[in-house]
């Protein structure tokens, strides 16, 4: 069984499409995972500032200032970016938290395409530690 000359070297060039498909999922991974993780963390951490932010004692603060510091606290420790959009208000006694940002994310290399990451997310207390 004889090979034609357009058939020799097929493999070499469909594992090089497959390696260079595997790299650029590699890297889009490599890039966006970390900064998916750290949005979810900075979720569970705004639930958690709104949920103690409510039982401050008024000789530590108020609620609003303290749980507004702890968010900002939690925006420089888990990298998000320095102009993120926090507000922190009172409403009808519960606490609520706004936080929103915007990050570029390089999905593919060189500059080819780059995915804006939207954080627009909001906490509230939910009455109970009244």
């Amino acid at each position: 069984m004889g090979f034609s000359n357009s058939e020799r070297g097929s493999a070499k060039v469909n594992f090089i499409l497959v390696l260079m498909a595997f790299s650029l999922v590699v890297n889009a991974g490599y890039n966006y995972l970390p900064v998916a993780y750290n949005a979810q963390a900075f979720k569970q951490e705004m639930q958690a500032a709104v949920s103690q932010g409510i039982s401050v004692t008024p000789t530590t603060g108020t609620p609003v200032a303290v749980t507004k510091q702890r968010l900002a606290k939690s925006v420089t420790a888990l990298s998000l970016p320095p102009d993120t959009y926090i507000e922190v208000k009172m409403v009808n006694n519960l606490l609520q938290a706004r936080v929103y940002f915007v990050k570029k994310v390089p999905v593919l290399p060189f500059g080819a395409y780059d995915y804006t990451y939207t954080f627009d997310e909001r906490a509230a207390t939910n009455g109970f530690l009244q």
